[in-house]
């Protein structure tokens, strides 16, 4: 039982301590697990790591049952919850039931994200890496069922990994405990680690943005979002790459709002269909109401993938019928509606 209660104990003190650590987690992103006997335990969806000392954010579920499922290449097979939990297991539990290891961590690392968004990703991330880790990579999927087999078909041909990338998406970590995890993702992150940047002013034009038919923007609270739209280079990565990963579109929508001038936004300005979030070029990102905790984190997340890419660096956007896949699923939709709750 001691040894139950220190593997818990730990576990919820490294989702706290990566939870704020936007470098590694934003928001209700990411998800954590490790393994008792026949129970799995996996934070629950829509919530956060950060919040992991001070709420009930993990769920118990049947892992024998799982196992069974994924044996029988049964990816659709539902978490079976234990204990009467009301929560729900996170999108991705068939992802943390199928890797073999006691303890696992999915997060959207920064420094792996910034090679992941990128067309040529598996060519960098070798060169990168070299013969560091043995790790496999997996092309983009639809988080849950079509990930969890892709991920299963790639464990199968390389059963020693305990390192996982997924394009488009984050990394996935397996280890024995805590501190192995931690080494690899702390090494992982510092071997792919990129220069982001750097701009000498960050400061919108203006400090308000009052439209003709009286509404009124003001400008996005974290200081350094101002410069998507005072670089030219980044704005036209706004305008063509926007939908790069999951937890970015569902958050904040398939496509940015964007702007070359005040008069444009007042001509085409809809009250049903203009976004919250706007971007006007050369003058600011604005919001009509204050940005959500979620919704800050990921466009935080947004820029700081964005700053670690050349001009000669091609991306790869998720089409519009891996939106489309995103936007329309009810597990997405329950997240979203979760993530507001527990941070209210």
């Amino acid at each position: 039982m001691t040894v139950t209660n220190s593997l818990r104990e730990s576990v919820t003190n490294y989702c706290a301590k990566i939870g704020t650590d936007s470098m590694l987690v934003q928001g209700a992103g990411g998800n954590v697990s490790w393994k008792e006997g026949d129970t799995l335990w996996v934070k629950a969806s829509g919530t956060w790591l950060a919040d992991a000392n001070v709420k009930d954010i993990f769920v118990s579920v049947d892992l024998p049952e799982l196992q069974k499922g994924i044996k029988a290449g049964n990816f659709a097979v539902v978490p079976k919850v234990k204990g009467g939990s009301k929560l729900r297991p996170s999108i991705e539990t068939l992802l943390h039931a199928l890797m073999p290891h006691r303890v696992v961590i999915h997060v959207h690392a920064i420094e792996a994200l910034a090679y992941l968004v990128r067309e040529n990703a598996e060519i960098q991330i070798e060169e990168e890496l070299d013969s560091r880790f043995e790790y496999v990579i997996v092309d983009y999927q639809k988080p849950g069922e079509a990930l969890a087999q892709a991920v299963s078909q790639a464990l199968v041909k390389s059963p020693n990994v305990q390192v996982v990338f997924l394009k488009n998406h984050g990394v996935v970590i397996g280890g024995d405990d805590v501190a192995e995890v931690e080494a690899v993702l702390n090494l992982l992150t510092a071997t792919l680690s990129l220069q982001p940047l750097i701009f000498a002013n960050s400061q919108p034009v203006l400090d308000e943005l009052c439209l003709k038919n009286g509404v009124k923007y003001k400008p996005v609270a974290i200081e350094k979002i101002q410069n998507l739209v005072l670089d030219a280079a980044l704005l036209e990565r706004v305008k063509t790459a926007w939908a790069l990963y999951p937890d970015h579109v569902v958050f904040l929508g398939h496509q940015a709002d964007c702007y070359e001038s005040v008069e444009q936004l007042e001509n085409e300005f809809e009250i049903d269909s203009t976004g919250d979030l706007i971007f006007v070029k050369g003058l600011g990102v604005y919001t009509k109401a204050a940005l959500s905790p979620a919704k800050q984190a990921q466009l935080q997340c947004y820029y700081d993938v964005i700053v670690r890419q050349t001009k000669q660096v091609a991306l790869r956007v998720l089409n519009h019928q891996q939106v489309t896949q995103l936007l329309d699923w009810d597990a997405e939709q329950h997240r979203q509606q979760i993530a507001k709750q527990v941070r209210n």
